[in-house]
């Protein structure tokens, strides 16, 4: 297994450790070019080409982002069709962050996959744990979503929430931590015939 396979799996990782080497040099090489995508006017499909080295991997022409955008790692971020991303967020990716289409993400909003161990004298080590956003989710301004937490289809976050849990699909949840506000009733909004 090698390192990136151990971040992703959640193994701890020492970050004085040289085997995080690799990781770091990826880190710099992504603050380059989030740097270049947060410099001046971009058109929406120089965003998608920067957006791609970055993540490594293809954009789908529907999504739109607005810079500025963060991310430390980027290429454990996987963006589906149809997604806005607002501008100021921070994707925080090393776990991986995988938003599913039809994705409405407000403004300032943060996906954090990686935390540090709750040892004082071992704050070195990271420990990283997805972030998976299913369809049609919106999430409101300034939320903060956190490690290895789901959040359900169709679900409402509120602003200014913290989620620290997963979140079944049709709910709506706000406060810190985020609790459940309200079930929607899918049904009634569901496309006809």
């Amino acid at each position: 297994m090698n390192i990136f396979e151990k971040d992703l799996a959640g193994m701890p990782l020492d970050g004085k450790s040289p085997e995080v080497a690799p990781i770091i040099e990826i880190i710099k090489a992504t603050q380059r070019l989030v740097a270049r995508l947060n410099s001046g006017e971009k058109s929406e499909e120089e965003v998608r080409e920067l957006l791609a080295q970055i993540t490594g991997r293809a954009i789908d022409p529907s999504l739109w982002l607005l810079p500025p955008f963060y991310t430390d790692f980027g290429r454990n971020i996987h963006f589906g069709k149809n997604v806005f991303v607002n501008s100021a967020c921070t994707f925080m990716d090393r776990g991986g962050i995988h938003i599913d289409d039809e994705v409405f993400i407000a403004p300032k909003v943060n996906l954090i996959t990686i935390n540090h161990d709750i040892n004082p004298f071992n704050r070195n080590t990271t420990i990283c744990k997805p972030i998976h956003i299913e369809k049609r989710v919106w999430i409101g301004v300034a939320a903060t979503i956190l490690p290895g937490v789901r959040i359900g289809e169709n679900s409402i976050v509120g602003a200014n929430a913290v989620v620290t849990k997963d979140v079944p699909p049709n709910s709506i949840v706000g406060g810190n931590p985020a609790k459940l506000i309200k079930t929607i009733d899918i049904a009634q909004y569901a496309p006809k015939g």
